[in-house]
């Protein structure tokens, strides 16, 4: 039996058995990992009230065969709250929804269970505390964080300059399967085209020039997201199940 401590994002809980529940989380030096913690559905658990999604906390787990991950799922044995960002974000609709997007999406991102992913946990929690102080709008935060996510993953869309022949931008035509903007010499058939300061908005998400995005107008921001989720869901092949709940509500 070995002991493990590390920091990390709470992104999901599963029921087990009568009082237990299955804790996934995004830590910051094993990855994603997937623990039991013992007897957090029990009404007078304060352990169970720190492992709750989007609660950033410090852990301690009890594994065998000295990995963190492998045969069995290791223990959560001890459990400190570093930064309750759940509080401003649950009593919120659009926020939560967003930030449901934001586990969900850190999940996806993260293949393969212990592989450490720092980038992907540094993005995530930077995600979260924005989000829970409602210093931008939600759907803003939330479009910010699936384009970085996609630029740290390898897919970094382009909204300047062509994205199969370079051509300095601007450029008219977005194609999701091209990677971004494209001229009209390398328009593929199904390409559409957005308004300049859509792109402009999406080309600020990314870089995070905060005072541009806040500045867009509504119907910007809608045809953005519209744009960032189609791309999304190019690359990660299928949607997510919880942008749905963020299209119905969306606000910002």
């Amino acid at each position: 039996m070995t002991l493990f401590r590390d920091d990390g994002i709470v992104l999901r809980t599963q029921k087990l058995g009568e009082a237990d529940r299955i804790i996934t989380l995004l830590t910051r030096g094993h990855g994603r990992v997937r623990a039991v913690a013992r007897g957090v559905r029990r009404t007078k658990s304060k352990f169970g009230a720190r492992l709750e999604p989007f609660g950033h906390v410090d852990v301690q787990f009890f594994a065998r065969g000295g990995e963190l991950v492998g045969r069995g799922l290791p223990l959560c044995t001890q459990t400190e709250t570093i930064s309750p960002y759940g509080q401003g974000i649950v009593a919120d609709y659009d926020r939560y929804t967003a930030g449901t997007a934001m586990l969900e999406t850190a999940e996806r991102f993260t293949f393969q269970e212990g592989q450490p992913n720092v980038q992907q946990y540094l993005l995530l929690v930077g995600g979260l505390r924005t989000l829970s102080t409602g210093q931008h709008a939600p759907g803003l935060c939330l479009d910010a964080f699936l384009l970085r996510s996609l630029a740290m993953a390898g897919y970094a869309p382009s909204f300047a300059d062509c994205a199969k022949c370079g051509l300095p931008g601007p450029n008219r035509f977005f194609s999701v399967a091209s990677g971004g903007v494209v001229c009209g010499d390398c328009r593929p058939a199904g390409s559409v085209v957005p308004s300049s300061e859509t792109l402009r908005l999406l080309g600020a998400l990314l870089t995070g020039d905060w005072e541009t995005a806040d500045a867009a107008e509504r119907r910007h921001v809608r045809e953005g997201a519209g744009l960032v989720s189609a791309y999304l869901h190019w690359h990660l092949e299928r949607g997510l199940r919880s942008l749905r709940y963020v299209r119905e509500g969306r606000t910002g």
